[in-house]
């Protein structure tokens, strides 16, 4: 039994094994996108490990059980079904597979992971858990990436999490987490991008915001991002926001990350130039023409080398379910939907 695939092993096709981001993570690479190199820990692995712990305790029956509004009752389940999962033992086939797949990735070098959870309902254009489980970053050795990995599938039953399954009826035996292992970025700039504005829907456009340092504090609202609005085609930069940006996320001594302050001189500085948004803007319309779809995107730059990386790609979902019921039908004159609304008034 196969636990352990590295990226360009998957794709889409097997987001039933390796997630929603395992998968895309596996399709971007496919495509010929600079993706930092990785391996998936598969829903095998986690199937494994849950049966484990299932022979001395039902934990899918007891959260099936409970109910979506009693909020009391929810946090002490999933408190006491998160505990068990992160201290029990890995069986050891699934370890060695994850033990081997480290040591090949990191090559005998001290190399930093991020440890990233990867659910099979993840991402999905109807129902999206991104966000409801957890990811760790600058994860420096084995055993630490062994203990993340148990604490990304406990995650699976955090109280936000499981009321969101609880709310929408979602089945719990049909409920599973693949988790990816990525090299770290040691990202000069990172942020997100959009290949349809965010709000106003706009698909002729690129919009891409980003922050000195890592991607976390621009993805956990921790400081305002700089951001652009570029022509799809035309590569035109309509809108330059330049915010002032007080902080950074940077990697930890030991492990884990910081926020520490940004030099004076760099708060109000724009963190992409022009050629990078350019880079980035073709990258989007790369990835959008290969997924058929509107996207919302991961990127760093790195800052050693200055080479723009992705770290994720998604469906866009809040435009892309707006335009499943159209308000309005498309008119030649725009004015013509105003002046409707007062015809026959004079």
């Amino acid at each position: 039994m196969s636990y352990v695939s590295r990226f360009a092993e998957v794709g889409l096709h097997d987001r039933p094994h390796v997630g929603g981001k395992g998968g895309s993570l596996g399709e971007l690479l496919r495509a010929s996108l600079p993706v930092p190199p990785g391996f998936i820990v598969r829903t095998a692995a986690f199937e494994l490990f849950l049966a484990s712990v299932e022979a001395g305790w039902p934990v899918r029956e007891r959260i099936a059980s409970l109910d979506a509004e009693d909020l009391s009752a929810l946090r002490e389940h999933c408190a006491e079904v998160r505990r068990r999962l992160e201290e029990a033992p890995l069986p050891r086939e699934v370890e060695e597979q994850i033990e081997r797949a480290h040591g090949q990735l990191c090559a005998s070098q001290r190399i930093a992971v991020a440890v990233r959870s990867s659910a099979t309902t993840e991402d999905a254009a109807d129902a999206s858990f991104a966000g409801l489980q957890d990811t760790y970053l600058w994860v420096t050795d084995l055993d630490e990436t062994l203990r993340r990995i148990r604490a990304c599938w406990a995650s699976l039953y955090s109280v936000e999490s499981v009321s969101y399954r609880r709310k929408r009826n979602l089945p719990e035996h049909r409920v599973a987490m693949a988790v990816v292992v990525q090299c770290m970025v040691d990202a000069r700039t990172a942020g997100v991008m959009f290949t349809r504005s965010p709000t106003t829907g706009d698909r002729s456009v690129v919009t891409i915001e980003g922050a000195w340092g890592l991607g976390s504090a621009v993805v956990g609202g921790e400081v305002t991002p700089d951001r652009w609005v570029l022509g799809k085609i035309t590569g035109e930069i309509a809108v330059r926001e330049i915010s002032d940006k007080a902080i950074r996320h940077a990697p930890a001594a030991g492990g884990g990350v910081k926020a520490e302050p940004v030099a004076e001189a760099s708060r109000r500085a724009p963190c992409l130039s022009d050629e990078e948004l350019q880079t980035l803007r073709a990258l989007a319309r790369q990835i959008e023409r290969h997924y058929g779809c509107p996207q919302d995107i991961e990127w760093a730059v790195d800052r050693v080398s200055g080479e723009v990386l992705l770290l994720q790609s998604r469906p866009e979902t809040v435009w892309s379910a707006k335009e499943a019921a159209p308000v309005a039908r498309a008119a030649q004159n725009p004015l013509a939907h105003v002046m409707s609304i007062f015809g026959g008034r004079k």
